[in-house]
């Protein structure tokens, strides 16, 4: 029985890149469920852990789970040299992962049915380059507001929502390198690689919160600004409503003289005039901006995270 069982298993190498800060808590469950996937489905595999600057015992209990295990789990520890995000975070570990397939974990969080992985991994070998498992609804209203916006402007046939892992060929992750060495947002990447991608949404699946919120404002605003076209929608909108206050002000004075009466004080209107075009200049600016910033920050500087080491875990 036990050779029927390891002939079922996949020959396809796959990697585990789990982001880790703070999670002390959750860590050894994940690494319990993850590795109980793997082991059950496939020959070879390996699990990266991004350690992300953790402040407690989250280090000490991945080696202490590893060391008091039966059996050899390959894990591999990437120590970033200082705090950077989930996102850069994350792009080191893809950048170490060799697996053909690689599962991408913001979170550790798992209160969810660990066979979700390997079904979202037969969905990718069904002909989908890009595989998400997420909750079918987000009651996080900032949130929803971004995807909505995001979705509306990026031109993409496949929306990006809430996600708790997702599944990646070795294409897909090539696709994108080769647009980006080092994606700003990897949700998006992947939405606007044009590769094949299959949501996977499930009422079993609680709402998973946002990690790293710090970051989050300044994510939203790259990403709007890399994958969509929200920034030219917003100088369109603020130009057309300052031609429509300049029309309004211009039908205004044309009444005022046709009609022979006496002109108003206008002082109050125009500072109201001056003040909305000083603000859509500025804004219009401040976008102008932020482009050129990304554009830097893209041609220059390829190589945006900084790795302090990288520990295989093996036990003693």
């Amino acid at each position: 029985m036990k050779v029927e069982n390891e002939k079922r298993k996949e020959a396809n190498f796959v990697s585990v890149i789990g982001y880790l800060h703070d999670g002390e808590h959750c860590v050894q469950d994940f690494l319990k469920k993850v590795d109980g996937v793997m082991r059950t489905h496939f020959f070879q595999y390996e699990i990266i852990l991004v350690d992300d600057c953790c402040r407690d015992k989250s280090v000490e209990n991945v080696r202490s789970f590893v060391d008091q295990n039966a059996q050899t789990i390959p894990v591999t520890i990437v120590t970033m040299s200082v705090r950077q995000g989930v996102e850069l975070a994350m792009n080191a570990g893809v950048d170490l992962a060799i697996g053909d397939f690689l599962f991408e974990f913001d979170s550790l969080e798992i209160d969810y049915d660990p066979n979700l992985i390997f079904e979202a991994y037969q969905k990718a070998l069904s002909g989908y380059d890009i595989v998400s498992v997420g909750p079918k609804s987000n009651r996080n209203l900032s949130s929803s507001f971004f995807y909505k916006v995001f979705n509306a402007s990026s031109g993409s046939r496949y929306p990006i929502q809430t996600d708790v892992f997702r599944v990646l060929s070795r294409r897909a992750i090539n696709r994108v390198h080769a647009i980006s060495p080092t994606p700003a947002y990897r949700k998006a990447a992947y939405a606007a690689s044009g590769l094949k991608a299959y949501a996977m949404r499930e009422e079993s699946i609680p709402h998973m919160r946002d990690v790293n919120e710090s970051l989050r404002f300044s994510l939203a605003v790259d990403s709007l600004v890399l994958y969509t076209n929200a920034g030219y929608k917003l100088s369109c909108g603020i130009a057309g409503l300052m031609l429509f206050a300049t029309l309004l002000e211009f039908v205004y004075t044309l009444v005022i003289y046709l009609g022979g009466g006496k002109p108003i004080e206008g002082w109050t209107t125009t500072m109201l005039v001056l003040t909305l075009g000083f603000f859509g200049v500025f804004l219009i600016l401040a976008i102008v901006l932020r482009y050129l910033t990304l554009l830097v920050d893209l041609t220059f500087r390829h190589q945006r995270y900084l790795v302090e080491s990288v520990e295989k875990i093996q036990k003693r």
